[in-house]
């Protein structure tokens, strides 16, 4: 059985003003299931932010292939649903139009059918009372579930999430992040979550993709079996914190991260599953 979305031996390089070129990407293969909620984590620079591109469309890989239901991506698809950093709300409309916006900005029109399924949205990410509220009466949380809401309207199969909660603070980062296990387990999507948060990649993902400084490559896969649903309480399982060091160990001491700490993994996964 195929891969759901598959990434084989993709590189990328962008032109510079000298007529060079920066390679951000090299030789990157992984693949994601059908539903899998997949984290990619890593230093500044190391291309996560390229792979979203990638995978969404918005731009061609140097070398290599991007893969979804075993079709190569050549452009952006009505399949895949993108939540970027800032939720880049339009400050004249209200939730609901914020919402509806890209289905009118497609079709020049919004149906009464869309504009329910958009109120639906709405209510699963929490903000039924606030759909006729102006962008500048939400906080960033609830600017963010706006732009959550607006990704969901069009069913998407895949969901890109490029680091949607690195602009709020430490606490609504984490409510947020318990918001979006809710929703996705209300609304299951193949998800690929870029983010700095080793924390909160161990919360929220099933595997855990490791980046290398640039060039980016796939430097470690880490699967995460902390059972579901997760909650406040999965953060104080003690291997969470086997998960959230092995990942460190990779991106701080690489030249470290040898078959011990891969063991003490292996060990935790097996405990989890036998349990």
């Amino acid at each position: 059985m195929q891969p759901y979305v598959s990434l084989k031996n993709v590189s990328h390089s962008y032109p510079t003003d000298k007529g060079k070129s920066v390679l951000a990407l090299q030789n990157v293969s992984f693949d994601i299931e059908k539903h899998q909620f997949v984290a990619v984590v890593g230093p500044s620079g190391c291309g996560k932010s390229t792979l979203l591109r990638l995978l969404s469309g918005l731009m061609m890989p140097t070398e290599g292939q991007v893969n979804i239901f075993g079709t190569a991506v050549t452009e952006p698809r009505d399949e895949i649903g993108i939540v970027f950093q800032q939720p880049t709300l339009l400050p004249w409309l209200n939730v609901t139009e914020n919402v509806v916006f890209p289905v009118k900005h497609k079709t020049g029109r919004v149906s009464s059918q869309t504009r329910s399924q958009a109120q639906k949205m709405i209510e699963m990410v929490g903000l039924a009372d606030f759909a006729k509220r102006m962008p500048n009466e939400l906080s960033g949380g609830m600017q963010q579930r706006v732009g959550i809401a607006r990704a969901l309207l069009m069913d998407p199969e895949i969901l890109i999430m490029d680091e949607p909660f690195s602009a709020l603070d430490a606490l609504t980062r984490e409510e947020m992040g318990f918001e979006l296990l809710r929703i996705w387990n209300e609304s299951p999507k193949t998800v690929l979550f870029i983010t700095h948060s080793i924390t909160e990649a161990v919360l929220l993902a099933d595997k855990v993709l490791i980046m290398s400084p640039r060039p980016g490559r796939l430097s470690a896969q880490i699967d995460i079996q902390l059972p579901r649903p997760r909650s406040a309480e999965t953060i104080h399982d003690p291997a969470f914190a086997t998960y959230a060091s092995e990942i460190r160990q990779h991106i701080y001491h690489p030249h470290k991260a040898g078959e011990d700490s891969k063991a003490s993994v292996t060990a935790i996964n097996k405990k989890l599953v036998n349990l």
